[in-house]
């Protein structure tokens, strides 16, 4: 089966997850399956999760969901849900976790999606294609909330200028609208230097109002704890994030989940961790290879993030999202 799109770190991934036949993988961002298709081949049993029923439609048509022992089981539910949803499948514990968060190349790459403004499209954003739109939100929401959401989730320093011209452009319908408006309280003029154009400042606002809608911060956070959860002792976790607040979770959740602990005083002796930690074998941040970025552009911000399951029970532990009002 042709995916339509290239999964990122492809072989990391797989090297971190190190499948063996028969294991029982959960693949918690299935999308166009480019992970799962390289663990079936390694002759694992997937449990693939993707609240976004256009990609569990097209996983249906995939000869390993068929028969009395499917090798291939897909969850139509969101990935913070993976503990509950495979409890219900009769599932304790499993060998491996794989997540690759964020909006997928499929969904970028259909305008009637609203994710991107490369091509106008309705203001949508919905992975899960139900619930309030991107448009209910820029349309509805108070002016001071959608700052907040700008410049926590997408970092935007001039968050407050954007904010009071969207609402003062309400109502918008499209992609193209939106972006135009952004671009327009920035001053964007792509063609005004010579040399590459820079990078187009709707991308920022566009990132925060996704992961606002999708609730993506909440999900990852989720998604991590029920990771924790499943993993039997010596299974594997692989993580592949694209911006700079997911990786920050991911590899904030991992320290402490290993037991690493900041000291007050560099003249003080290490603090010994207040739990045992449930996962070890930390890699270090991952990234694509220059021969991947000339295959796949896409890849450039990717960071893969791995550690191994311990014995160790769980436990209460902060989560480390910024959250949005």
């Amino acid at each position: 089966m042709t995916a339509p799109h290239i999964p990122v770190l492809l072989d990391e991934v797989i090297a971190a997850l190190a499948p063996a036949p028969g294991a029982v993988i959960v693949d918690a961002t299935f999308g166009a399956g480019g992970y799962t298709r390289r663990l079936l081949d390694s002759g694992a049993v997937v449990h693939a999760f993707d609240r976004d029923p256009d990609a569990i439609a097209a996983g249906r048509l995939w000869p390993e969901t068929q028969g009395d022992a499917p090798r291939l089981i897909l969850h139509p539910r969101r990935f913070s849900e993976m503990v509950a949803a495979l409890a219900e499948a009769g599932v304790g514990q499993v060998d491996g976790v794989v997540m690759d968060i964020g909006v997928s190349s499929m969904q970028l790459d259909q305008p009637e999606r609203g994710f991107a403004f490369a091509s106008d499209g309705p203001l949508d954003m919905r992975m899960a294609q139900d619930g309030p739109s991107a448009a209910d939100f820029v349309n509805t929401a108070d002016e001071a909330v959608i700052a907040d959401v700008l410049f926590q989730y997408g970092e935007e320093r001039q968050s407050r200028r954007v904010a009071r011209a969207i609402v003062a452009a309400r109502p918008l319908e499209t992609t193209g609208q939106l972006a135009s408006v952004i671009r327009k309280a920035l001053g964007y003029r792509p063609h005004s230097n010579k040399g590459p154009a820079p990078k187009d400042p709707a991308t920022r606002s566009f990132q925060a109002i996704r992961i606002h809608v999708n609730a993506e911060l909440d999900e990852l956070n989720a998604a991590l704890l029920g990771a924790e959860a499943l993993l039997e002792p010596g299974g594997r976790l692989a993580v592949v994030s694209f911006h700079s607040l997911e990786d920050r979770i991911v590899k904030q959740f991992l320290r402490d989940a290993s037991g690493a602990v900041a000291n007050a005083s560099r003249h003080l002796p290490a603090s010994a961790p207040a739990f045992a930690p449930t996962f070890a074998h930390l890699s270090k941040a991952i990234r694509p290879a220059e021969a991947e970025l000339a295959r796949n552009p896409r890849a450039r911000s990717a960071t893969l993030r791995a550690a191994t399951r311990t014995a160790a029970p769980t436990h209460e532990r902060p989560t480390h999202e910024r959250r949005a009002a």
